[in-house]
């Protein structure tokens, strides 16, 4: 880190967003510019925004890739909902995020792209750098391309193009002097990608250089700013993204429960990342299979549990709709399999790189027949972990399959979280059946697969080759008790109300908290999954300007927590923003018989509070 001689000033918090051509590398600029924000102590959260397209056409709207970072000396609870700073690399970048740029807001622009070629590409007959559009912003015309390539100009064994590939690197030492973070991360993350092309790593290392260079010698830049650390509990913590913290999340419990976690998956967008880092811990007992269908990679997790593992696939809505077959089978088995949903906009291919919490019902309701499914979703990304955790105790505890409700903004997000010690975490130790639990006909003994626990109404689970333990698995009916084929109407009901009890009954489910502080709240704000932080965040605006308005938000929505009926009948109105059409809000209107409102709105990104906050004003005047 290099020492500033020019003025600072104190923040108490800041959103950046860094936006440029899918090929600039701004995931990999803002990602590092996290992971030093975390290391000075700050809390913060994280948005990324990038295209579908592997390579869409350079310099064009479809292309624009962004990374949004908001920090803090305080709790946060969103990464924000406009920038304060904006990095943007060409016309397109600017263009694509200028109408979130409140006005007064600082805009960096890399004037070396705003060539007229690229100009027209967006639709521009002239730079906005120069006829007056930007003239409510503070702009900052810096040539970061020419500036760069300058810099490197003694490393004859690199081409012009590679020397500006390091142009976010110059960008990322800019930033990390104006706003005070440390370099040392990236110098050492890069000494590690590069090692091997040590002209390549020392290029990227004088660009970062130069950056913060010229932050504190250009006259352009009066002063640098210092945002302190926030205050947190004690404890070891990293930067993690939701997909990171759910894989460590399974991998803590298999652990706790003793048994080897088996991950049966094809890759798929936005979750393709649990299994990358999966196939990092395989000295944590983890296999990791990535199979040529989504089909095959569920069948490779059931097998697993059939076999005294723990049995995970991971996928998003489409490939749910693939699994859904083998997921009525896991529950007609009654074996635990733990499935991973990170949401995408749909329906079909939709909007893969975005968000949206549309696959309640698919994971409520999208099997033939009566099977029922319990439904974990975690709030944060650092939650990802304690619901990962969640859904291992209760497929392993009830021998079912169980869902696990992420979404993209939640797997790409990250956040500051607390390291656990695993002798902290409880106990999922699981008793297999080692010997016969019953008598045959003759008296003699034998094994009922379906003899079921009188607590949780879980079967036996018996690893294959236990001598004595013989059974029969398949799709078809099983008998209660000796699990035989049976196709009797009476034994058809009895064990579909029996799959349905258990799944009703499953122990453990917290009550919903209510957070009322004055206690005379007459609205309830309700919501599920990553909506937390948005909702939080527009309550306490809310609150903050002197209205009562009570809040909770659901992390079990099957079954729903005991007391969910008593609360939300405790209100005169209840409103669910959800990013869908109104999925939990159906699911409580039928089960409560209450007249829950939906707020809904599926643009493939996270609410905004401002407007959270708008609609629940709304709410409390038409109360009035």
């Amino acid at each position: 880190m290099f020492m500033s001689s020019k003025t600072v000033q104190k923040l108490d918090r800041v959103v950046i967003r860094f936006a440029g051509d899918s090929g600039d590398g701004m995931q990999l600029t803002g990602d590092r510019f996290t992971s030093e924000t975390a290391a000075m102590g700050n809390d913060l959260s994280t948005l990324p925004n990038f295209p579908a397209e592997i390579r869409a056409p350079q310099g064009t709207l479809p292309g624009v890739s962004s990374f949004q970072l908001h920090f803090a000396d305080h709790d946060v609870l969103t990464p924000g909902d406009a920038p304060d700073v904006l990095v943007a690399m060409n016309p397109a970048a600017l263009k694509a995020n200028l109408g979130d740029v409140p006005r007064g807001a600082t805009i960096i622009v890399n004037t070396d792209e705003f060539s007229k070629r690229n100009l027209a590409k967006v639709g521009y007959a002239e730079s906005p750098v120069d006829d007056g559009t930007l003239e409510s912003f503070h702009v900052h015309a810096v040539p970061l391309t020419s500036i760069t390539v300058d810099a490197l100009a003694s490393f004859e064994g690199l081409t012009r193009k590679e020397k500006e590939r390091a142009k976010n690197m110059f960008a990322l030492g800019l930033l990390s002097w104006m706003y005070t973070r440390p370099t040392t991360g990236t110098e050492a993350f890069l000494t590690k990608k590069f090692g091997a092309h040590p002209e390549i790593l020392e290029a990227n290392l004088t660009a970062l250089k130069a950056g913060w260079n010229y932050g504190e010698t250009t006259e352009d830049f009066a002063s640098s700013y210092e945002i302190a650390p926030a205050v947190m509990p004690p404890g070891t913590y990293r930067n993690i993204t939701g997909n990171t913290a759910l894989a460590h999340g399974l991998v803590a419990a298999a652990h706790r429960a003793k048994l080897p976690l088996v991950l049966g998956s094809y890759p798929i967008t936005p979750a393709s990342d649990i299994l990358h880092a999966l196939s990092a811990l395989k000295r944590h007992d983890v296999m990791t299979i990535q199979a040529e269908d989504e089909i095959a990679g569920i069948g490779i997790a059931l097998g697993a549990s059939f076999g005294g593992a723990i049995g995970v696939t991971t996928t998003s809505g489409p490939g749910v709709a693939l699994k859904s077959e083998t997921i009525g089978l896991a529950v007609s088995l009654e074996l635990p399999l733990v499935i991973v949903d990170v949401q995408r906009g749909g329906p079909s291919t939709g909007l893969p790189t975005k968000t949206e919490q549309a696959d309640l019902l698919q994971a409520m309701f999208g099997r033939n027949g009566e099977s029922p499914v319990p439904i974990i979703a975690p709030s944060t990304p650092a939650d990802c972990f304690e619901a990962a955790f969640e859904a291992v105790r209760i497929a392993t505890a009830y021998r079912t399959p169980v869902f696990l409700l992420s979404d993209g903004y939640l797997a790409n997000g990250s956040e500051p979280w607390a390291v656990p010690e695993v002798g902290d975490l409880p106990d999922l130790q699981v008793e297999f059946a080692k010997a016969p639990n019953g008598v045959d006909d003759k008296g003699d003994p034998v094994f009922h697969p379906f003899l079921r626990d009188e607590e949780t109404l879980a079967r036996p689970w018996a690893v294959p080759g236990t001598p004595g333990l013989e059974h029969r698995i398949g799709g078809i009916e099983k008998a209660d008790v000796t699990g035989n084929i049976s196709y009797d109407p009476d034994n058809h009901d009895k064990m579909t109300r029996l799959r349905a009890a258990k799944v009703a009954g499953i122990a453990g489910i917290p009550d919903v908290v209510v957070e009322d502080p004055s206690g005379e709240a007459s609205l309830l704000v309700l919501g599920w999954g990553s909506t937390q932080g948005p909702i939080a965040a527009a309550v306490r605006a809310v609150r903050n300007a002197g209205h009562a308005v009570a809040s909770a938000h659901l992390r079990h929505l099957n079954p729903f927590p005991a007391n969910l009926g008593e609360v939300l009948r405790s209100y005169d109105r209840v409103v669910v923003p959800e990013m869908n059409l109104g999925q939990l809000s159906m699911l409580l209107r039928a089960e409560f018989l209450v007249d829950v409102r939906p707020h809904t709105s599926v643009r493939g990104l996270p609410f905004s509070t401002v407007d959270l906050a708008d609609v629940i004003l709304t709410h409390l005047e038409e109360l009035k």
